[in-house]
């Protein structure tokens, strides 16, 4: 309740939007010839707003407006660590695997691993407003049928996508990456802490991830060895993913709890 009572934005807000945009400016000064080049299709003598990519534009605008709502340094700075060590895990796991490829052929791109960071605390706004919107609606209802729903949905949405993984990660059975990965998201699935939060995180990584795939691969930034755009499969990763985030803060807490009070 503590957390919802909080104003849209606090003070913390600002230093979170401080350190998105200085995160983009260094992204662009280290890396200026990507920047260069992304700049170079807009024609800036003539009609520019033809040539601007206004879908990269509203996913940072997006972003931006959820990253700064109701931020609270105490928790968003664990959200970011855990996004940069996910992130740099699973594009570890997926460049060294060829699952997919970027167009500067490095695996990974250092300058990628921001992006999900920002997308965790992304991801998190969105989850807690949707556990909000779900908690409104159902004043009304009895909790055991929504409890049951949520856990229906879990299972029926979870074990399909462990079947789509298994499917699409088949050309890398050979790599122990792929094995540990698989490991973990069984791991992940068999061992809910609680259904409907898992659910409503996994809804937001994937509706978020969609956009983020669909802008990466519509402009060949990045590419999967099945040359879709996106894969299925990639935008359901982007929930699971979400879902992983959301557990490992919860185990980083519970263990930073048990050795204060020792």
């Amino acid at each position: 309740m503590k957390k919802e009572k909080q104003p849209l934005w606090t003070r913390d807000s600002s230093v979170l939007l401080g350190g998105f945009f200085v995160i983009i400016f260094l992204i662009a000064y280290i890396w200026w010839p990507l920047a260069e080049e992304a700049l170079a299709y807009v024609d800036w003598s003539g009609a520019w707003w033809l040539y601007m990519d206004w879908l990269l534009f509203g996913i940072f605008l997006f972003m931006s407006i959820t990253i700064v709502a109701r931020a609270d340094l105490k928790t968003d700075v664990l959200i970011v660590f855990v996004g940069i060590c996910g992130g740099l895990a699973i594009e570890s796991w997926g460049t060294q695997t060829n699952l997919w490829h970027y167009y500067t052929a490095e695996r990974p791109p250092l300058w990628i691993i921001p992006a999900w960071p920002i997308a965790n605390l992304s991801i998190d706004r969105i989850t807690r407003l949707l556990n909000w919107a779900i908690e409104q609606a159902s004043r009304k209802s009895k909790p055991a049928i929504l409890h049951f729903l949520f856990f229906a949905f879990y299972w029926i949405t979870f074990a399909s996508f462990l079947i789509l993984m298994l499917i699409f990660v088949s050309p890398t059975f050979d790599k122990s990456y792929t094995w540990l990965s698989l490991t973990l998201c069984v791991l992940l699935i068999l061992t809910p802490t609680d259904h409907r939060f898992a659910v409503l995180t996994f809804i937001a990584g994937a509706g978020l991830g969609y956009f983020l795939e669909l802008w990466g691969t519509t402009r060949e930034c990045w590419t999967y060895y099945t040359n879709e755009t996106p894969p299925f499969f990639a935008v359901l990763a982007h929930g699971m993913a979400a879902v992983a985030f959301w557990r490992a803060g919860l185990l980083m807490k519970m263990i930073w709890e048990r050795v204060r009070r020792r």
